[in-house]
This record gives C-alpha cells, sequence and structure tokens, in this order.
C-alpha cells in the first residue's frame, strides 16, 4: 500500500481549537442507560444535529494532537465514522470502517466488543499485516471496545498501531487501559458528570 503524505504543520498551532467543542458538551442533555448516567452530544451521538463548524473544529484537533503517518484511518462504527471520512478528506489518507456486520471477506476478524453498555461483536476488514493504522473514535469510557480492536488489529492481524486519538475521555484513569494496550491515548476533553451537569476536566 502506497503511504499518502500531507502537510500536518496545517493543523499545528497555538489557538484553542476546542471552543466550540466545550461549547457544545456543556450544553448536554443527560440521561440514563442501564443505570450509568450518560450525556448526549452531538459529537458522541449526532444528538443535537452536529454543525459543520463544530465537526471541522474536532476534526482538526485531533489532526493537531495525533500521529497521521499512516496508512489508513480506522474507526469503529457508528461515531467514529464521521469523525474518520472528514480527518480522511483533509489529509488524503484512506479508511475503513470496523462494522457490526459480518461479510465474510477473506481475512475478516471478529472482535468482542465489550462496554458498561452492551458486548457485541464487530468485524474488521481490509486491514492486513504491515498496515500503519491510526484509529480514530469519539468517547473512551470503559476502553472496552479500543482495547479489543488494538489487541485485534495488533495480534491476530500484525498490523502497526500508529496512534489512537479520541474525542472524549470519560474513562478517568486510563493507565490501566494504557498498560494493557502497551500504548498511551489522546483525547481532546476530559469529562465528567456530577451534581447532574457534565463538567470538563482539562
Amino acid at each position: 500500500m502506497v503511504r499518502m503524505h500531507c502537510d500536518l504543520s496545517l493543523y499545528c498551532d497555538d489557538r484553542d481549537m476546542n471552543e466550540k467543542l466545550r461549547e457544545s458538551v456543556l450544553k448536554s442533555q443527560i440521561v440514563m442507560r442501564k443505570g450509568y448516567p450518560y450525556f448526549v452530544s452531538s459529537a458522541a451521538d449526532g444528538v443535537p444535529p452536529m454543525e459543520p463548524e463544530l465537526l471541522d473544529e474536532i476534526t482538526d484537533s485531533m489532526i493537531r494532537i495525533g500521529n497521521f503517518d499512516c496508512d489508513l484511518i480506522a474507526a469503529p462504527e457508528a461515531m467514529g465514522i464521521p469523525l474518520a471520512v472528514e480527518i480522511s478528506r483533509k489529509l488524503g489518507i484512506p479508511y475503513v470502517v470496523i462494522r457490526k456486520k459480518s461479510y465474510g471477506l477473506p481475512g475478516e476478524v471478529p472482535v468482542v466488543q465489550r462496554t458498561g453498555y452492551s458486548e457485541s461483536v464487530m468485524y474488521i476488514n481490509s486491514i492486513f499485516k504491515g498496515d500503519r493504522v491510526t484509529i480514530v473514535d469519539d468517547v473512551l469510557s470503559t476502553g472496552g471496545t479500543i482495547a479489543a480492536m488494538v489487541e485485534a488489529m495488533r495480534d491476530k492481524i500484525g498490523c502497526d498501531i500508529v496512534d489512537i486519538v479520541m474525542v472524549f475521555d470519560k474513562n478517568g484513569d486510563r493507565s490501566f487501559l494504557e498498560r494493557r494496550i502497551g500504548m498511551s491515548i489522546k483525547t481532546l476533553l476530559k469529562v465528567t458528570i456530577s451534581e447532574g451537569r457534565v463538567r470538563i476536566l482539562d
């Protein structure tokens, strides 16, 4: 596979590129999902509608902090998709989606996805041994999904995980997860819910 190159300096400056994201988070409504408080946001749910300016800000920030010297951008279904598409468009790097359905293609690798809300199987296709992959997604919560994806890509397929870049960190202390997968995870905002409100911690 031919690795694409782009001028990442276009996305590296000193501006706070998360102003719209912070504003949208602080306006989020909170609902309960299987006993967990959950904030509903454009970036993580597509509800309320994602404004193009917000998507542009988020993806610029992800490009700024992430390592996209890679062959592929990988994103799990569903809310990783708009992030991967936009970053792919900006940088000229192909993207692939980790889907919730099997296509039965040669080399397809199943991934058991366990989160605080559910357990399901996702399927990796079109990622091969030796590929350099950067993973993007919307929310780091329990870490079950990202750990399963990394372990499947690295240990079963044999590709190189270049970086992991996510919008929200709801995990709190991700050191255990980072030790498990053997690499750091980059996020734009660390958030929590307390006293019925979404609070930004960094």
